[in-house]
């Protein structure tokens, strides 16, 4: 017997629900449609063989609450005339929300709807595109409201955003909600005051005007002839990037690297800089446009992340040479292999041959599953000798 049953009315409600098709019309001002369920009833000579197992399927299916049910008549052999379930309704939006128990969830967005209306009419075509984003942010939304009215009256406003001041609201909240005020913020604001040119909650000042806190670059100088800081040391110096572009250091040689103890350790070549790396993010060093005229070592893991994060740097400095990440110094250090939980599987397009040969073996486990050599591992002595044969 395939009947329908009350779980599967009260799951058709439920997919009502997720596609927001009850709550949109307490936006949108449309008159509230009564819902036909899908209904699945026994059929004619079921009615006949197996009324038995009819009986309480009818009992239940009528039982099921806020359900309005339209009957047939049947004629069975020996028991007469009979109803049978011919079409079930769904009169009104609260009985919908109160067969899958979300009457509370349908009160609290009526709630969003009204106060929006009162304060963000705009914002309610984005009500009408999200409710159950709208109910799961139903906390917040007042101050949704108020971050919407401030950008309003202070468009591409030129501050950090953690400088905007709403009373009430928490000096983090938009950094927290950077995704959901983009869209509304789309909404209201005229297109002078959007940069179409940025999307995405990591260019979210750019696109709104907000000032970004400025990246910082940090790096050793390896020769103390540079004298950029007078009577140091090989100096650990940071700077935001934008003063890092401006500096014109008589230098021919910058190493990359991603681990800090390397970083810190790494050591004397003759005019010559050390960078800590920054990961997967270059932009902020490809502005430094004095970089060109140096050779440029990158050194990262020997493992499918570390030859993209060296793809990904050739795309601002094409002239980047690859440093210990060669298939010798893998093999060398094989008492310190590790694993790469997740590899990159994608073509590398800026790697020379012997690095997509390397890259290719790795990514294809054909030495070993998911084989990685992490930079910090590689001792200082092979280090120290590959510098010297740099030369």
């Amino acid at each position: 017997m395939n009947w329908t049953t009350a779980s599967d009315l009260k799951e058709q409600i439920r997919r009502l629900w997720a596609r927001g098709d009850l709550l949109r019309p307490l936006v949108t001002g449309e008159a509230w449609v009564p819902k036909r369920l899908t209904l699945k009833s026994p059929s004619s000579a079921e009615l006949s063989s197996q009324f038995e197992s009819v009986r309480p399927w009818i009992s239940t299916i009528a039982a099921v609450p806020y359900v309005r049910v339209e009957w047939r008549e049947v004629n069975h052999r020996v028991l007469g005339a009979q109803r049978v379930p011919d079409s079930m309704w769904v009169d009104t939006v609260a009985d919908a929300a109160a067969i899958i128990g979300k009457s509370g969830d349908l009160k609290l967005f009526a709630g969003l709807v009204a106060l929006t209306q009162e304060r963000q009419p705009p914002l309610l075509a984005w009500l009408a595109a999200r409710p159950l984003a709208a109910i799961g942010l139903a906390a917040h939304w007042p101050d949704f409201l108020s971050a919407v009215a401030w950008i309003i009256e202070n468009p591409r406003p030129g501050i950090y955003v953690r400088q905007v001041d709403i009373p009430g609201i928490h000096s983090k909240f938009i950094e927290a909600h950077k995704a959901t005020l983009s869209e509304l913020f789309d909404l209201v604001l005229p297109e002078s005051a959007i940069d179409l040119n940025y999307s995405g909650v990591a260019r979210f000042s750019d696109r709104y005007g907000f000032i970004n806190k400025p990246v910082r670059i940090r790096f050793r100088l390896l020769d103390d002839r540079i004298g950029l800081v007078p009577d140091a040391t090989h100096p650990d110096i940071t700077l935001d990037s934008d003063n890092f572009s401006r500096l014109n250091l008589p230098i021919a040689q910058v190493f990359i690297t991603e681990n800090e103890i390397n970083f810190l350790a790494f050591p004397y070549v003759p005019n010559a800089i050390v960078i800590f790396g920054a990961g997967y993010g270059w932009e902020a060093l490809g502005r430094a446009s004095w970089l060109s005229r140096c050779t440029i070592y990158y050194w990262g893991d020997i493992d499918t992340h570390g030859f993209a994060i060296l793809d990904q740097l050739r795309r601002r400095f094409d002239h980047v040479e690859s440093f210990l990440m060669d298939r010798e110094t893998l093999m060398a250090h094989q008492a310190s292999w590790g694993v790469e939980s997740q590899q990159v599987v994608h073509d590398l397009p800026n790697l020379t041959d012997a690095e997509r040969a390397l890259f290719n073996e790795l990514r294809d486990n054909r030495i070993r599953s998911g084989l990685r050599l992490e930079q910090e591992l590689v001792g200082f002595c092979w280090v120290e000798g590959a510098l010297l044969g740099e030369g």
